[in-house]
């Protein structure tokens, strides 16, 4: 994980709150993600009381945010499972040209090899 490039700063906004980097403190980049301060803050009390230490409130994250706030932050929600579904296609795809069967993919998803089959054989 790498400090936010200043160059970055205008485009990139917090994965987990929604936040543009323009409004916060610190911003962490890592592989394809973004968290703020305030969002490591959270991480860290949540943690933190699953383990049983005690280390401050816990705030969830929307707490703080108005309901058009809330509304502003669904389509980036969004984009990010957009996001994930064409990685995992990927993923998959090099699987099946290393010859990985559908059987050992649909297990390592928790679904049928037909489930598998069903999601994914369109991108061959």
């Amino acid at each position: 994980m790498t400090s936010l490039e200043p160059d970055l700063a205008d485009l990139a906004h917090c994965s987990f709150c929604g936040k543009p980097a323009s409004e916060i403190a610190k911003m962490v980049a890592g592989p394809g993600v973004y968290i703020c301060n305030e969002c490591v803050d959270l991480a860290g009390s949540i943690v933190a009381e699953a383990l049983g230490t005690p280390s401050g409130p816990a705030r969830p994250v929307w707490g703080a945010m108005s309901d058009e706030e809330m509304l502003g932050h669904i389509p980036r929600v969004a984009s990010h499972i957009d996001q994930a579904e064409a990685d995992l296609r990927s993923w998959v795809q090099e699987l099946r040209r290393r010859g990985v069967t559908w059987i050992r993919i649909g297990e390592a998803l928790g679904i049928t090899r037909q489930s598998a089959w069903e999601r994914f054989s369109g991108e061959e």
